[in-house]
């Protein structure tokens, strides 16, 4: 993901997740084969996620400060993908906390509990990106068509 279409905190995490992802994976054990489990179902669903539902929200504090531009409209087109996308997104999300409680479980068996912990971390990220961050992405979409619509597109 290029930096400049990221916010660096959420860069910053994804980063951390995934270098955990790669140690838990070389643990070997079920520890490591659930965590390519988890791998093998989020690559692709971050793909997508960096594609349309984060990019619009690199607008939040512009829009946050009343500063609204004409070339903000760039982000309708993901945001109007995020929308219709979200049902499959929170599907993926379904299929990768059940491999990360996968993970949890192996690693907790296997007393490697800071790959329990980290699991539990994703999780918990997931259900930020349900509750807030997509709800937020979809929001900017809609802020920017209606005010577009109600000052011509300037």
């Amino acid at each position: 993901m290029k930096r400049a279409e990221t916010p660096e905190a959420l860069r910053m995490e994804h980063e951390e997740f995934h270098e955990q992802l790669e140690k838990a994976c070389g643990s070997g054990g079920e520890t490591g084969k659930a965590a390519r489990a988890v791998l093998e179902v989020l690559r692709p669903h971050v793909a997508r996620e960096e594609e349309f539902a984060i990019p619009p929200l690199l607008l939040l504090p512009q829009l946050a400060a009343g500063l609204v531009t004409g070339d903000m409209a760039r982000v309708l087109s993901k945001t109007a993908v995020l929308k219709e996308e979200l049902p499959r997104m929170l599907a993926d999300h379904q299929r990768i906390v059940a491999a990360l409680t996968r993970l949890m479980q192996a690693a907790t068996e296997e007393k490697r509990y800071g790959f329990a912990k980290f699991a539990q971390k994703l999780i918990l990220h997931a259900q930020l990106e349900e509750e807030v961050l997509y709800p937020a992405a979809i929001l900017v979409g809609e802020y920017l068509r209606l005010w577009l619509e109600h000052n011509g597109g300037s």
